[in-house]
Formats: C-alpha cells, structure tokens, sequence
C-alpha cells in the first residue's frame, strides 16, 4: 500500500462534494503533468491511502481522507473539445492522460499549510519542498502516521 496527498481547488471538489458524491466517488479528473500523471497511471493501486488536500482557497490544508477505489484509465476529458482539459493530441488508441477513482473516507478539521510548516517530524513532505506544485505527491508512511495521529 501507498499513501498519496491529492490538492483539489474546493471550488471545483471540495472533501463535502466528494463525500456528497454517489457512493463517495470520483474519477480524479484533469490532471494535465506528467509527473502527477505518472503517478497515477503506474503507481497508485486500489486500497492507497490519501490526504485531500484543499489549495488554491483562503485556508489551503488538509481536510480529510480518501483512498484509490479504481486503477486508472483513460481520462474521458481529454476527448471532449468543450472541456477546458481537452488535448488535440490526444487519442483513444494513444491516450495522454489518465485518472484513477478515489472514494472519500473521513473529514478532518483543517490542518492548515502553516501548521504543516510548524511540525518538525513533516520538514521532507514534499507538499512543504519550495517550488512544488504538483496535485499529487507521494507520501511517506511515516508522514501519514503522524498527520492521521494530529488528525481529529
């Protein structure tokens, strides 16, 4: 099992809408980096474990949990020329991007960017590394116990 911290703009998925959500799930759309794209389509397996993490908002954090319930496929975005994550290149026989299903878990009190900072045991995170601006990071199993530990 891995663990993961996937960033969502509350104003397009908040951790409520999420939970909201029939059965609680979502297929993690939009994701338009390699990297975070990378991890999704070779790394994340059904059963990983994630921090959802709000950005882009007043008081970015993490407000909850979630977890991997569908491997990834094909991102159904990328096909359709109204969406805003259409990709010219992209083809059904040569897909560029993918998503994986995630299902909510829990919600959390915030646990704010700043607070994060604070916590000496979570200096490596790499949502805390100057620069990082993926939506989707690996997270240490050490760094997951001691954030589900503060978590209340």
């Amino acid at each position: 099992m891995r663990y993961w911290l996937v960033k969502a703009d509350p104003s397009d998925i908040s951790v409520d809408d999420l939970r909201n959500r029939p059965n609680g799930t979502i297929a993690w759309y939009g994701i338009r980096n390699y990297q975070a794209r990378n991890f999704m389509r070779d790394q994340m397996s059904v059963g990983d474990q994630i921090l959802f993490y709000h950005s882009s908002c007043k008081q970015p954090g993490i407000v909850g949990t979630a977890e991997v319930c569908k491997l990834a496929y094909p991102d159904s975005t990328q096909f359709d020329p109204n969406s805003k994550y259409f990709d010219l290149k992209a083809t059904s026989e040569c897909p560029r991007w993918f998503n994986v299903d995630i299902k909510f878990v829990s919600k959390s009190q915030l646990i704010s960017i700043k607070e994060l900072r604070g916590i000496p045991a979570l200096e490596g995170m790499r949502i805390l590394q100057k620069g990082n601006r993926l939506s989707i990071t690996p997270v240490d199993p050490a760094e997951w116990k001691y954030v589900i530990g503060i978590m209340r």
